[in-house]
């Protein structure tokens, strides 16, 4: 199977994939708004500056995903009167499992696509106010609100645009202009009781992007929130439901691509303008995300989590890890233990230092108190000032010799580095290209006794974006893009690595109904991984192809200038 569609029908059996690939929003990010980040000239080249909320959320680091409702009761929840419902719906028990797991947050969803509500909605009577549970007077909202008070977490939630119930397909899209009308009104009334009844909320889902105007409820209601997709959306998703992030990881994209809402990892860009960091989202029954009696064969073993976490926090990435409760509203004692346990080796780990340093400049250096054993490595940098590392080496010594432990590109919020175990009396950082004065926020060293994760420095592959249009391999490329340009304007065709950097795209060849049209493609002169495509007209045959030096293969994205 040819790779760009091998990679479109493993996207068709994603669930949130297909969702984001449905849709594609349009506008800009709502300006003012406390969560938008900025952008300044750094060196003649844009710098993306997160803003203080986006910090704040990307501190948090680790959250915990809960889905549950009728596909926890049962898989074909229409099949039953919603009357016949009566679980024992705990939520402290879903906060302490958060906690022991090391999440400093929970995003709840409060609607799934199939429209019912679990809090006390005025909008649809398929909701929580009508099960026998408590009587039809439970909220699970109000409960996961409070219990997340109760044990110190900040509280997300997820809001479904599309509503199965109501008939609004993937970000909320309905069949006529009428239909359109009273949807958006019954969604803006639900997210309005969401934002505004259950306290401040850390993130709010849009899953699958929106077309219903919540800009001005979110400045209202949610305005420090970190918006996963969507117009105003200032977080984006990494592009699969493995739960791994890509390396290198840039927090910054282009401004037109951040505005599209549905923008992916594949969409990073070093020098893009816009800062909308990236969130992993995976659930601890892989790939279900919600309970089911059958699938406890699916519980994600200490060792897979462990891939996860070096794998998404330790390239830089937000992790949001989804621990379904059961049917009786509980989590299930395995999966409770299983994140109990993956919490404990995450802080044993990584808890404490051997030691570590701060500091800005091209190079920085970490004396042990006394020689000791080193096995990892975790460097930070100060994102205040954005993300500026582009190339850099960690070296250690030992019997007064220097070596080189690892090298690197990006490092953004994290990086975690294995490193072969030895006894080393000082450390060393060297930032070899930058854009800017690196300033590095943490520089540590760890002796946690074992090895990683033997894939934890593996390619993250099948990573969709919304608008890749090819791929190549073996340092080739040849693209029809005939059905992709659908107006005589400028594109932008930008390659993105699996790994290592293009240096350089020689050899183009543009042709237009087979006639070779040299003048309407050119280099990008700021960018040595992007090319230019002028188009005067359309309707006629394009292909283009030609060779790419310095990585042998990656993504070739498509974007209107």
């Amino acid at each position: 199977m040819d790779p760009i569609n091998e990679r479109i029908a493993l996207v068709k059996t994603s669930r949130r994939s297909f969702l984001c690939c449905a849709f594609i929003a349009v506008g800009a990010p709502l300006r003012g708004m406390s969560f938008a980040s900025q952008t300044r000239v750094l060196n003649g080249m844009p710098e993306a500056i997160p803003s203080p909320d986006q910090l704040h959320w990307q501190n948090l680091e680790f959250g915990m995903f809960v889905h549950y409702g009728p596909q926890t009761w049962q898989n074909d929840p229409r099949a039953t009167p919603l009357s016949a419902y009566d679980p024992d719906i705990d939520t402290d028990n879903w906060a302490q499992c958060a906690v022991n797991l090391g999440a400093r947050y929970v995003v709840f969803v409060a609607k799934h696509q199939q429209g019912f509500c679990m809090w006390q909605t005025r909008t649809s009577s398929y909701s929580i106010g009508h099960i026998a549970w408590e009587r039809g007077r439970g909220d699970v909202l109000r409960n996961i609100s409070a219990s997340c008070k109760k044990y110190g977490l900040r509280l997300g939630v997820y809001l479904s645009p599309r509503d199965d119930h109501f008939g609004a397909a993937t970000g909320g899209i309905c069949k006529t202009p009428s239909r359109q009308a009273t949807y958006n009104a019954v969604y803006r009334q639900q997210l309005t009781e969401v934002l505004s009844r259950y306290g401040e909320m850390v993130e709010v889902w849009f899953d699958g992007s929106t077309v219903v105007p919540v800009a001005d409820i979110l400045s209202k209601y949610a305005p420090h929130a970190a918006i996963f997709q969507g117009p105003c959306a200032s977080v984006r998703w990494v592009g699969n439901e493995d739960g791994f992030a890509p390396y290198p990881l840039w927090d910054a994209e282009p401004v037109a691509e951040a505005r599209s809402g549905v923008s992916t990892a594949l969409n990073g860009d070093a020098n893009g303008g816009a800062w909308v960091p990236v969130e992993c989202d995976v659930s601890i029954r892989r790939p279900h995300w919600f309970w089911s009696p059958t699938d406890l064969s699916t519980l994600m073993t200490l060792d897979q989590l462990l891939e996860v976490y070096y794998r998404s926090v330790g390239r830089g990435a937000q992790l949001l890890l989804n621990v379904p409760p059961n049917s009786n509203g509980h989590t299930a004692d395995k999966d409770f233990t299983r994140a109990q346990e993956f919490g404990a080796e995450i802080r044993r780990r990584f808890g404490k230092s051997q030691a570590e340093t701060s500091g800005s400049g091209p190079t920085l250096s970490l004396d042990l108190p006394r020689p000791a054993r080193v096995d990892h490595i975790m460097v930070q940098e100060d994102c205040r000032f954005g993300q500026r590392v582009r190339a850099f080496r960690v070296e250690g010594r030992s019997d007064r010799q220097w070596a080189t432990l690892d090298t690197g590109s990006s490092i953004g919020y994290k990086r975690i580095i294995p490193v072969t175990p030895h006894e080393y009396s000082a450390l060393r950082l060297v930032v070899t290209e930058t854009q800017g004065d690196p300033i590095i926020r943490r520089f540590a060293a760890f002796d946690t006794g074992v090895a990683p994760p033997p894939s934890w420095n593996a390619l993250t592959r099948a990573m969709w974006a919304p608008n890749a249009v090819g791929n190549w391999k073996d340092f080739h490329f040849e693209l029809d893009l005939t059905k992709e340009i659908a107006a005589a304007t400028q594109y932008r065709l930008r390659f993105v690595p699996e790994s290592g950097e293009v240096t350089a795209i020689r050899s183009v060849r543009l042709l237009l109904d087979g006639a070779p049209e040299a003048d309407l493609v050119s280099a990008d002169a700021r960018d040595k991984s992007s090319l230019i495509l002028t188009m005067t007209a359309i309707g006629q045959q394009i292909v283009v192809s030609g060779t790419v030096e310095g990585a042998a293969s990656g993504t070739i994205l498509l974007q209107a200038m």
